[in-house]
């Protein structure tokens, strides 16, 4: 299976370039560094390395507590991470600046793959969250090279279609020597898959530190607007226009839309009246303020009363809603939230966050919140004593990720 698999896959490989060239008109950074994705690198070559792949932004910041943990356990190491999308890049160079060495992951041929692990020969591997590439992990037991799968979830449409493609994949999910679930429904999940060594250990995003700079300056920021906030955040394409009819023409507070991915930020911005980048306070007329800016959102939590999270008004599963709850910001969301069933469960649960059916009914209780101070700060002290609470998925990864190294 794993046979036709790769061949389907060269077969693809004109369309994969020419998608590669297609969102490189809108981030050239899908233009830059495209020998990585063949296992080509210029990079030197550190005598002793550890690998995370983290696809995205999320699962970059995700990663932030178990990479710094790795990097204090084993300081002669050099930990080098992939991603897959250009924003995944910049967010590696937010995030961890010189500490590590950033590159992309290669496709999924057997020869690119071959090439990356020749190249960098790592003694770990730690894939985040559902990064499951049949090559890549064949290879990896084939070199000797250890896999865990970090913050692992599978929702129940996730499982559906790896049990729709049962002979490529579950080879693939038994050679993982460790999987670190984030629940004990996603544990159920990937051992029903095949997983075999899976331990229930939490999510990492309670782990993640808010940038406390970060939540000073929205707090400042909020003062000098003068009325109440409220934020979309991480929307993504077709939900903005659905949660601003809701919200009318009513300028008695100030809607904050920050998009999922920065290259909608110009398309935002037509529905808006400024945004972040022109480094100015919203004036007391306007409505719809655009942040536009990445790797500031402990900013724009700090600077809300209230967060609806996007991602959960169209069938996509939601964004993260671990660092509101974090920031103290009371949380709507939509019903769409597969992504972040627990930790959506755990809010909803301990009164941090509230779930509406559509968008209407969104706007209607982020209103009703606006105008309840009291509700506002029951929900923003249920978020951080929840946050508290569910801190330590960090350690209980790294006591077994040690185990593999050192096995």
């Amino acid at each position: 299976m794993r046979l036709l698999y790769t061949i389907a896959l060269r077969l693809a490989l004109p369309l994969i370039l020419l998608r590669l060239w297609w969102r490189g008109r809108r981030e050239p950074g899908y233009r830059q560094h495209v020998q990585e994705r063949f296992g080509i690198y210029s990079h030197e070559t550190p005598p002793k390395a550890l690998w995370v792949h983290a696809v995205s932004v999320g699962e970059a910041r995700a990663a932030a507590p178990l990479v710094h943990a790795l990097k204090r356990l084993l300081p002669d190491h050099t930990v080098v991470m992939t991603c897959t999308t250009a924003a995944g890049r910049e967010t590696l160079y937010q995030v961890y600046g010189d500490s590590v060495i950033a590159a992309f992951l290669p496709y999924d041929y057997p020869e690119a793959v071959e090439g990356f692990l020749r190249r960098w020969a790592p003694r770990l591997g730690v894939l985040m969250e559902t990064e499951l590439w049949p090559n890549l992990l064949a290879q990896c037991s084939t070199h000797a090279v250890p896999v865990a799968l970090a913050n692992a979830r599978m929702s129940e449409r996730s499982a559906r279609g790896y049990r729709r493609w049962r002979a490529l994949t579950q080879p693939a999910i038994r050679s993982l020597a460790a999987v670190c679930a984030q629940s004990e429904a996603d544990a159920a999940r990937l051992r029903a898959l095949g997983a075999q060594h899976v331990t229930v250990t939490g999510n990492l995003k309670f782990d993640v530190a808010l940038d406390e700079v970060q939540l000073a300056a929205g707090r400042e920021w909020k003062a000098k607007v003068g009325r109440p906030v409220l934020l979309l955040a991480s929307t993504r394409e077709g939900e903005e226009k659905i949660l601003l009819k809701e919200l009318g023409d009513d300028a008695s507070f100030l809607t904050v839309v920050v998009p999922r991915h920065p290259q909608r930020f110009d398309e935002v911005a037509d529905l808006s009246d400024s945004r972040r980048t022109q480094n100015r306070v919203p004036a007391a007329n306007e409505r719809i303020y655009l942040g536009d800016t990445m790797g500031e959102m402990a900013f724009y939590y700090a600077a809300c009363d209230v967060a609806v999270i996007g991602g959960s008004f169209l069938p996509l599963g939601g964004q993260n809603l671990i660092e509101a709850l974090g920031a103290g910001a009371p949380v709507v969301f939509g019903p769409s939230m597969y992504n972040f069933a627990e930790a959506s469960r755990f809010a909803l649960e301990a009164g941090a966050a509230i779930q509406t059916e559509d968008a209407g009914a969104a706007i209607a209780q982020a209103r009703a919140l606006l105008l309840n101070s009291q509700q506002r700060e029951k929900m923003a002290l249920a978020g951080k004593t929840l946050c508290a609470a569910h801190r330590g998925a960090t350690q209980k990864h790294l006591e077994i990720l040690k185990a593999l190294v050192r096995g």
